[in-house]
């Protein structure tokens, strides 16, 4: 009876072990939760603004996973900026499973039920100078993240009672604003943070396009460039995800034909396979050492069974001489996937040797007394320069743990 017991303990052990990864896994639940509205320490009072439904969207399909409707916080531009436009994507994951995605849908990240009614706007959506220098005064939307599938699926669970339209949600966000004055905008920045940073990428051109050519637009993918990499056991983690996420919610049909054309949609949904083909200007934000591509796609539980990863997972400076080989091998790998995409006059880049993850949405990393910077240049200037074509932007860091700059990111 006692080993009976001890069996049943382990059983179920391993049980919720499985789950806190796959639900960790598949919505970010977890830290970065924390990361994305915690208010940094130099803006205890940072401009709140209010959710706005898109009531067009519902006859058009565009729903959130659980049917409801869809939704931003706008904070309107005055000024030198009445007329320009910045649209920050929202991130957390994707979901890749009936399973997660009915998890998904109720929280958040799947249903406007459960979205706040009011969030904080720091870093590149604050609305004070001293804090974001060149976008301060723009109309600043973030379009909030209900799909799973960084705003590009399609298709339907009836069964699970799953609405999978983030592709719907997208066109319908764009000519709600379009009709609201984004038509007449003389400059656009489309940009996003991890899985907003991914769709940054996927709707660049799409976004381009409904412009004039007259009208300055460009993208920025922030903590988007998650790699098609080997994990610490040989498996690929992140793909396997990406698998799931592409087949289950009908993403395949709005991938570029570009990428469709020679790879399978999976490989197509993966960033390094997409960058060099984009036209539209395109600048990539990323730390080298990703936290979240650390913890949940190269070392994650599910390819670490005996735990060898588990404290320098969390903390960096617990990683042992083999460990930080192993993730050099990381940063090396992203810098070959930005190669050709890093030639283009265009294109900016800001890959600093840091452990963390969506810097531009915090205060404290885009642009404070001490923020991340390379070459004396912090992100906020870094963007802004390209932006406004003030300097070419291709910072890249010399490898860790040479910058003294980073706010590197530790987890309990």
């Amino acid at each position: 009876m006692k080993l009976f017991g001890v069996w049943v303990v382990l059983a179920f052990a391993f049980a919720q072990l499985v789950t806190a990864f796959l639900d960790f896994n598949e919505t970010e639940l977890s830290f970065l939760e924390s990361l994305e509205y915690g208010a940094s320490k130099i803006n205890y009072n940072p401009l709140m603004v209010g959710l706005t439904l898109i009531h067009t969207a519902g006859a058009k399909g565009a729903v959130c996973l659980d049917g409801t409707l869809p939704g931003y916080h706008w904070h309107r531009g005055y000024g030198s900026g009445a007329n320009s436009w910045l649209i920050q994507l929202e991130g957390g994951g994707w979901c890749n499973s009936i399973r997660t995605c009915v998890y998904r849908k109720k929280t958040r990240r799947g249903s406007s039920t459960y979205m706040e009614k009011q969030i904080p706007f720091t870093g590149i959506l604050s609305e004070k100078a001293e804090e974001n220098p060149d976008f301060f005064n723009w109309n600043r939307i973030k379009l909030r993240y209900c799909d799973g599938a960084s705003f590009t699926g399609d298709s339907e669970n009836k069964a699970a009672q799953l609405q999978f339209r983030g592709q719907r949600i997208w066109l319908a966000a764009m000519e709600d604003l379009m009709s609201k004055g984004m038509r007449y905008a003389n400059q656009a920045l489309l940009s996003g943070c991890s899985a907003g940073g991914l769709a940054a990428i996927l709707h660049c051109d799409e976004f381009r396009n409904l412009f004039p050519r007259t009208t300055r637009v460009k993208c920025l993918a922030d903590a988007g460039l998650f790699l098609d990499t080997v994990d610490v056991s040989g498996g690929r983690t992140l793909r396997s995800m990406y698998s799931g996420v592409v087949g289950l919610q009908g993403v395949q049909h709005n991938l570029p034909r570009i990428c469709t054309n020679h790879l399978d949609p999976t490989s197509c949904f993966f960033p390094q396979n997409l960058i060099s083909n984009i036209q539209t200007p395109l600048f990539i934000l990323n730390a080298a050492y990703d936290s979240w591509q650390i913890q949940s796609s190269i070392a994650p539980p599910s390819a670490d069974p005996h735990g060898y990863w588990h404290d320098c997972r969390l903390n960096h400076a617990k990683c042992s001489p083999s460990q930080i080989r192993f993730l050099q091998g990381f940063r090396t790998q992203m810098l070959n996937a930005i190669k050709g995409f890093a030639m283009s006059r265009r294109n900016g880049l800001f890959i600093n040797s840091c452990f963390a993850h969506c810097q531009s949405e915090r205060q404290d990393t885009w642009f404070a007394d001490d923020s991340p910077e390379i070459r004396n240049k912090p992100i906020a200037i870094a963007v802004g320069d390209w932006y406004f074509d003030r300097a070419g932007v291709k910072s890249i860091d010399c490898p860790y743990p040479c910058d003294k700059t980073c706010h590197n990111l530790v987890f309990r």
